[in-house]
């Protein structure tokens, strides 16, 4: 088995990159994913998130008004951190779960938006970043999510930068390219992957 942290800046495209290594035969662990059933209505997480924030982050039906935690969360870095203190253990725990099923040759992919802010990186056998430009983020997240500039400038603030990504990354993915070019890339990459599993589980 090949473990792979996969991450990117938001707009950055990194749900695109793991829908088509996918396609290739990546498992896929989606630590967004992950996070939404964690706090969904009646568990432990979705508790924990309440008493930290208050009702005022629930929603009429009972769930979690996401837009609403993260106008609280991404504007003020302390309550931010303590979102991801309640949050990342049960993601984690899943997440192992998760990986401990997957076969023995399996390439299993970890999407992790915020692998380089929490210092996650060696929990990984590789890194691969999802890179695109600053102003090419931004037109993505007002255009294509309908987010204000000015929350799209401060989730954008509130994660690594550019550098500190790259710093940290055995593969870099350029994203600011036309999707055929991209899926030619990731194909490239998708080849080194699956050799490196082979090669672990003995099977090269």
């Amino acid at each position: 088995m090949l473990t792979v942290g996969l991450t990117g800046g938001i707009g950055a495209g990194k749900s695109e990159v793991s829908r088509l290594l996918v396609e290739c035969g990546a498992v896929l662990i989606d630590a967004d994913r992950i996070a939404r059933e964690i706090v969904e209505p009646g568990t432990p997480g979705l508790a924990a998130v309440v008493e930290a924030f208050g009702d005022e982050v629930l929603a009429e039906d009972g769930s979690l008004d996401r837009p609403k935690l993260g106008s609280i969360v991404f504007s003020d870095p302390e309550k931010l951190t303590l979102l991801n203190s309640l949050v990342h253990p049960l993601v984690g725990a899943r997440s192992r779960e998760l990986e401990e099923a997957a076969p023995a040759d399996a390439v299993v992919v970890h999407d992790v938006p915020l692998l380089t802010e929490n210092g996650l990186a060696s929990l990984y056998d590789l890194v691969i970043v999802v890179d695109a430009p600053s102003e090419t983020q931004l037109d993505r997240l007002v255009r294509l999510r309908g987010m204000t500039e000015e929350d799209a400038r401060a989730r954008m603030a509130a994660q690594a930068t550019r550098e500190e990504r790259r710093k940290i990354a055995d593969i870099v993915i350029d994203n600011d390219v036309p999707l055929p070019e991209l899926r030619r890339r990731v194909h490239e990459v998708w080849e080194d992957l699956a050799e490196r599993a082979r090669d672990r589980a003995g099977l090269s």
